[in-house]
């Protein structure tokens, strides 16, 4: 089955983008990320693109529109996370079926991030594990998400996006500079 020609487009814009937009705040990027695929997004959220799945290519355009593209284009709101448990579905399902491995290193770490957004500790061990065999030079970022879970059950930072309360020690560690991202 050739994969949807809709997939390899949010792939390419990915990849031209590349690592200097990908993880930095950019109101621009984030602008033109959502005037193109916003209504795609939507779609890979209502289960239209799950057949992109069957692809190296296409797990990782379904990464980068139910992982990567809320946290740009929802910015600062609890929708940044609503897709989260769906990313994270289809990132176990992609590292199963190998595909991780059939990706570039640089953009293979887009499937493991869903396991390191994640509030669960033991998504968190499987972030560092695969960061650990697969794409080192993201480990620190994986350990750093992986320490906020062992020690708070959750990232604080996410606290006021989701209505959530604050701890005394959550919002010290916040004050102090705590993980933002």
């Amino acid at each position: 089955m050739e994969l949807n020609s809709r997939a390899l487009s949010v792939t390419k814009f990915w990849r031209d983008a590349g690592e200097d937009a990908w993880f930095e705040k950019n109101d621009a990027f984030d602008a033109d990320f959502r005037a193109r695929f916003l209504d795609l997004h939507y779609a890979a959220a209502r289960r239209e693109c799950d057949d992109w799945s069957g692809h190296a290519e296409g797990s990782l355009a379904l990464m980068i529109l139910l992982d990567q593209f809320p946290r740009n284009c929802f910015r600062g709101t609890g929708h940044m996370f609503a897709t989260d448990p769906l990313a994270k579905h289809f990132a176990q399902k992609a590292v199963a079926a190998g595909h991780d491995l059939a990706l570039e290193p640089e953009v293979r770490v887009f499937l493991y991030l869903p396991f390191e957004h994640s509030e669960n500790l033991a998504d968190q061990d499987r972030s560092v594990e695969l960061h650990t065999a697969r794409a080192e030079f993201n480990l620190k970022y994986a350990l750093e998400h992986r320490d906020i879970i062992q020690r708070f059950g959750r990232f604080p930072h996410r606290n006021k996006m989701l209505g959530r309360e604050t701890t005394a020690e959550e919002k010290a560690f916040l004050d102090d500079g705590g993980f933002s991202g």
